[in-house]
């Protein structure tokens, strides 16, 4: 049985620069906060717990002061920052450079259109961080569009000015785009602003390829990662045989039951040395021809 691992997948910048961020900080203390998971990954943040980051809920952050709180890659809204401020708490800002780009975009088209008749609409996961941070820059009078079934939610008397979450799926985001054209009374516009991240959007061409050339796919990723589910899907759309895991008690023997080639690859939140771990499981337990070392 041949077995590989897509060079590809792994870690974004923008979790990169995070997963830095915190490992610096944790090799001169022993201890850092962040604000959430740092990565919607249980494995990594599992890693770094025992390094001393600890996790803390919003409400667990409000209560803190003389301290350091790193900020992961989805970003915080305004408050997050003022409170910091005022309870003496160091920031490590790791928002990722292009969700710091959408918040500046948004803040500055609710300021300009606070006076105008428009309405800024946001397709995104409701609760999900990034969409917290991005719905603050609006003093929390956002749409958020979870899809095409939450339309009704847009006011039809008002023109639209279209943003994203920058890890959901382009052509979804662009039915919608079309949806609320047809939504909203004739004669008001709708201003579509594509903030979706290439670095998602532009793996899927090579993770198709990928998912198509092996008898089964093993995709790893965390269930509370967006993106992951995103490309979990573009993986199963090409490969009907793709089986979607977090870690490697989840792999069941009897996937590979009359299986020749098997392809292992992630999202932007999955760690490079969890897919390694997998790989080397799989190649000690069938014997594999292996393609990665």
């Amino acid at each position: 049985m041949k077995i590989e691992i897509d060079k590809r997948s792994g870690f974004c910048f923008g979790v990169i620069k995070a997963i830095k961020s915190a490992e610096n900080e944790l090799n001169e203390n022993t201890q850092l906060y962040c604000l959430g998971d740092i990565v919607h990954n249980g494995e990594e943040v599992r890693r770094l717990a025992k390094m001393g980051l600890r996790s803390i809920s919003k409400e667990e952050y409000f209560k803190l002061k003389n301290c350091k709180v790193l900020i992961r890659a989805h970003g915080e809204p305004p408050e997050t920052y003022k409170y910091a401020i005022k309870k003496n708490i160091k920031l490590i800002d790791a928002t990722c450079p292009v969700v710091i780009t959408l918040q500046e975009r948004v803040r500055e088209s609710y300021k300009n259109n606070l006076n105008n008749n428009w309405q800024i609409v946001i397709f995104g996961k409701i609760g999900h961080a990034e969409i917290i941070g991005l719905n603050g820059q609006t003093n929390y009078s956002a749409v958020i569009l979870e899809n095409k079934n939450d339309i009704s939610k847009v006011d039809t008397n008002r023109s639209v000015l279209l943003y994203s979450q920058t890890t959901k799926r382009i052509e979804e985001f662009y039915e919608i785009a079309e949806s609320l054209k047809n939504h909203i009374n004739k004669g008001l516009q709708v201003h579509i602003k594509d903030t979706i991240c290439r670095h998602v959007s532009d793996r899927v061409p090579n993770l198709k390829k990928f998912a198509a050339s092996f008898d089964m796919i093993l995709f790893v990723a965390d269930e509370k990662s967006s993106n992951g589910k995103y490309l979990y899907s573009i993986c199963r759309e090409e490969n009907n045989n793709t089986n979607t895991i977090s870690k490697i008690e989840d792999i069941k023997t009897e996937w590979f039951e009359n299986v020749e080639s098997v392809g292992i690859c992630g999202a932007t939140s999955t760690p490079n040395w969890l897919m390694k771990q997998i790989f080397d499981w799989i190649n000690e337990k069938f014997n594999c021809v292996t393609q990665n070392n």
